[in-house]
């Protein structure tokens, strides 16, 4: 399909019998503070709190009316699932929602009250959507793709021509969430067309960065595994003809980590007093790093915000990462001497600078203190290099963690547990769908001699859990123990070199 077809769908899409021309809101603070003009574009407004009606309900609109009355059915993690139910309570169909078992509760619960029909399986997409494929066939419904369909890239696209109606001065640069690539293929075929010099930017997390991975190698790739903190992009592999419109008309593709978006979703917070979504903070996100690079600028700079479907018991964990993805705290590992007057004298050494965070066990009187602490920051990278350059300078030894996944994740938790004299123990740190039993699969399918000499599990109100557990294993037995993790089939990354781990909890 040429671009002057997309451009004909997108101003003909059937979007507003049920979704809202999304404001496009000024940010001033954080405007002021990056010098820069920033809006921010509202689809957390929408009545499912998500871009995600557009495009489903374009798809159903077009539908022959007779295909319509067999009823419709969707995979999704929420956002599609709740788009897709609300524009067949609006036609006056049947809509079957397959998610899988781990979706957040606010979003299956939205589903139903949308009145469809849920069923859940597996515990991840990919599983979800084997699962509705099976049910199409058996029911002979039909499938509304999540993002690889003209029609809602199409419905999508809708977003761009308001942005381009709404701001008729320059912009710089649109930065666009990508999961599956459908909003970023509608957006950047319709800006492009009309406006060839604004930039179009997706964005993804660096750890599901599906489409880069794809623009990289020339052609789809399916990765190994995605991470789950921004569930709404946490996709695989993006579509054929979202891939093919990307490759065509994205100008690049930025990732960020999860303390970026913990920071952007703080940002929206300040300036809007609304709460994003991880992934629908994520054009923020790379917004914040685009400016970063420097540059002088030609014009306004727009972020999409897609959605603000978030449990909230997440918001203890982005408020915990927060903080260190706007570099306004510093993790350290300091040494100092295990003797009277050490701590105050550590003290005198910071000066009047805010303490966030001191964990601290006694190890004996002949090993040294090892201390975690977090360091508010004002001034960003800057202050943090000299505040480690301070404490060196004055004998200390330094490790800088503020961008060390598992001492963020864990180790600030467990400061302290060090074994004397324990052998041969390796450290491990996992992510697993967060369902009833989960846990006890886990354990059970440990080996009775490999012993599990370290465990910490927190709940973050995710729908993943994350432990971290050190095991035990006899070099003979290494082998052997390899071929166990592949079986057990969950994402995970050995962590016995990590330096947080060797500061604080290594026999």
């Amino acid at each position: 399909m040429l671009i002057n077809d997309y451009v004909q769908r997108i101003l003909s899409a059937r979007v507003y019998d049920v979704a809202i021309e999304s404001p496009l809101d000024a940010m001033p603070r954080l405007s002021a503070r990056l010098d820069a003009q920033i809006h921010l574009k509202r689809e957390d407004l929408q009545p499912v709190f998500s871009f995600k009606l557009r495009g489903a309900y374009n798809k159903l609109a077009r539908l022959p009316r007779e295909v319509l009355e067999r009823g419709v059915i969707c995979a999704s993690a929420g956002n599609h699932a709740q788009g897709v139910a609300l524009a067949a309570k609006r036609l006056g169909i049947n809509a079957v929602i397959v998610m899988p078992r781990t979706t957040p509760s606010i979003k299956v619960e939205a589903v139903k009250r949308l009145e469809g029909t849920v069923v859940l399986h597996g515990d991840a997409f990919d599983e979800a959507q084997t699962k509705a494929r099976e049910i199409q066939a058996e029911r002979n419904l039909t499938f509304i793709h999540p993002f690889d369909d003209p029609d809602v890239i199409a419905g999508q696209g809708t977003l761009g021509m308001e942005i381009l109606r709404q701001h008729p001065d320059p912009i710089e640069a649109i930065f666009v969430p990508i999961g599956g690539g459908g909003l970023a293929a509608g957006v950047a075929a319709f800006v492009k067309y009309l406006s060839p010099t604004t930039k179009v930017i997706g964005v993804e997390p660096v750890d599901a960065a599906s489409m880069k991975a794809a623009l990289d190698a020339g052609s789809r790739v399916i990765l190994d595994q995605v991470g789950l903190f921004a569930d709404g992009v946490a996709v695989r592999q993006v579509g054929e003809e979202t891939f093919r419109l990307c490759r065509a008309f994205l100008d690049e593709v930025i990732t960020v980590d999860t303390d970026a978006m913990c920071a952007a979703v703080k940002d929206i917070f300040d300036d809007t007093r609304s709460i994003a979504e991880p992934s629908g903070a994520l054009g923020l996100a790379g917004l914040k790093a685009y400016v970063e690079r420097g540059g002088e600028r030609t014009g306004s700079l727009v972020a999409v915000n897609s959605g603000a479907n978030l449990n909230f018991d997440r918001l203890r964990t982005i408020a915990e990462r927060a903080e260190v993805g706007e570099h306004r705290e510093a993790l350290l590992a300091v040494t100092i001497p295990e003797q009277p007057g050490a701590y105050r004298q550590f003290m005198r050494t910071l000066g009047l600078r805010s303490i966030t965070e001191f964990n601290y066990r006694f190890a004996g009187p002949d090993t040294p203190a090892r201390i975690f602490v977090g360091i508010g920051l004002t001034r960003g990278e800057k202050e943090k290099a000299e505040v480690i350059a301070a404490l060196t300078g004055t004998g200390y030894e330094v490790v800088d963690l503020s961008d060390n996944e598992m001492a963020k994740a864990h180790v600030r938790y467990m400061v302290g547990g060090r074994v004397p004299g324990l052998e041969n123990e390796l450290l491990y740190r996992f992510e697993f769908p967060e369902r009833p039993g989960a846990l006890s699969r886990f354990l059970e399918s440990l080996a009775p001699e490999w012993n599990i000499s370290l465990f910490h599990y927190r709940n973050h109100g995710a729908d993943h859990g994350r432990v971290l557990a050190g095991i035990q294993v006899a070099p003979e037995e290494r082998e052997r123990f390899r071929q166990w993790m592949e079986t057990l089939g969950y994402p995970s990354w050995e962590e016995t070199s990590n330096p947080a781990y060797r500061q604080f909890l290594a026999g």
